[in-house]
């Protein structure tokens, strides 16, 4: 199994109440609640665990992005997987990822991750995502073309990596006279790439037609073996058989010394939820044209209280009780992960640490006890299981991409 630190760094200095107030956190709470003093000061406590997450023999540190809310302070993950590059020697950094309809220019995306690429010699894997709702408003990026301008970025950055330059992009949304950026990936055909997500069944389809691996997003144990379902059936009409290394999942799980210290922190995984200060509105997480109608409906039906939160989002004990939230120590999150690796058979498995106003001492806690005693463990289940790494199994290049073939050249040619 290859098994994966992740923190959403959030940014919980902020006066709580003014939140509360306001309703929501994403999107419209004023930017005058940051304190650059604390966010220093813990943008340096997170390189701090993630150097220490590879000390303990983690395989890979996790890295996302997020705008416009203090439930995340990396605005730019590539600012982040490059200081990595630097200063970890072995473990992957793990993008999950780079928001490309946000993306202006995605041959400067590609520039950027090639440089990672080879500062790191090759550890980068390279994910990509729509992005939030909110974060299109943020970004000034029309929602209606969210999808489009996510797979032709995705093209653009894949021919840029493997077609020799200069040639020419002529898409929708991005028009490029001259691609041949000079830096390119070490490695090839190009990095790795895993697809994150929650409820889209478009992007599930879409990851299985590239057969890159599809990261399940602290979902239940029956939703991700419904995305599964999905994800293998596409697979088979796309003429391969998927296996636990196109599959990965990130679990909400905190661990600590005592039980009542690991419930205590675990709480804190509903701050981000909005169970504290709020989050977004359902409308700003789910703009008109962003998603498909049938999602948009239930997000818009579920703002005004005629249903419940189509993400799945319960209380803490419901989510315990789901297994979508594991606290303990290790002796009792063991087999609760156990569980999970059976039900769902990811061989990308991601631990998220710590979420809220956790301390850095008991991130460091959680970090520890999870590569010394709970991943050695996890590790033996996985060889039990088959679950076997996905970087002791070939990497295929994607399916639906070629370079005679890719939206790319069939412009070029027209």
């Amino acid at each position: 199994m290859h098994l994966m630190y992740f923190t959403e760094q959030p940014m919980s200095t902020y006066p709580q109440q003014e939140g509360l107030d306001f309703g929501a956190t994403a999107l419209m709470f004023s930017n005058r609640h940051f304190d650059p003093v604390s966010g220093s000061r813990l943008y340096n406590e997170y390189i701090e665990e993630y150097k220490l997450a590879e000390s303990v023999g983690i395989d890979g540190i996790m890295l996302n992005e997020h705008h416009n809310a203090p439930f995340c302070m990396q605005a730019k993950a590539n600012i982040f997987a490059a200081i990595l590059a630097a200063v970890t020697e072995r473990m992957k950094i793990v993008l999950l990822g780079n928001p490309l309809p946000l993306a202006e220019n995605p041959v400067r995306l590609a520039e950027e991750l090639a440089m990672i690429d080879m500062i790191s010699r090759g550890r980068l894997v390279s994910g990509f995502v729509r992005g939030g709702g909110q974060e299109q408003l943020a970004a000034g990026v029309n929602p209606a073309f969210n999808r489009e301008r996510f797979e032709e970025a995705h093209d653009l950055i894949i021919a840029a990596w493997t077609r020799e330059g200069p040639f020419r992009f002529e898409g929708t949304h991005y028009h490029n006279r001259v691609v041949n950026p000079w830096a390119l990936p070490l490695q090839k055909p190009y990095p790795r790439v895993w697809v994150p997500g929650v409820i889209s069944r478009e992007t599930i389809v879409w990851a299985a037609r590239h057969r890159y691996p599809y990261i399940a997003l602290n979902t239940s144990i029956e939703s991700t073996r419904n995305i599964w379902k999905i994800y293998d059936e596409e697979a088979e009409r796309c003429g391969y058989t998927a296996g636990p290394e196109n599959r990965g999942y990130l679990q909400q799980c905190h661990v600590a010394e005592t039980e009542e210290k690991a419930i205590e922190n675990a709480r804190q995984f509903r701050w981000m939820q909005g169970e504290f200060t709020g989050l977004a509105h359902p409308s700003w997480a789910s703009p008109a044209g962003y998603s498909s109608p049938n999602n948009r409906r239930a997000f818009v039906e579920f703002s005004v209280g005629r249903r419940e939160n189509p993400r799945g989002i319960t209380s803490f004990e419901e989510q315990v009780e789901q297994g979508r939230i594991i606290c303990g120590t290790p002796k009792t999150v063991i087999p609760r992960i156990r569980r999970v690796l059976e039900e769902t058979r990811p061989s990308i498995y991601a631990v998220w640490g710590n979420d809220g106003t956790v301390s850095h001492a008991d991130s460091l806690s959680c970090i520890r006890l999870l590569g010394e005693e709970v991943f050695p463990a996890i590790r033996e289940i996985g060889q039990e299981l088959g679950l076997h790494s996905p970087f002791d199994v070939d990497a295929p290049v994607s399916l639906a991409y070629s370079p005679e073939t890719d939206r790319a050249e069939v412009r070029r040619q027209a």
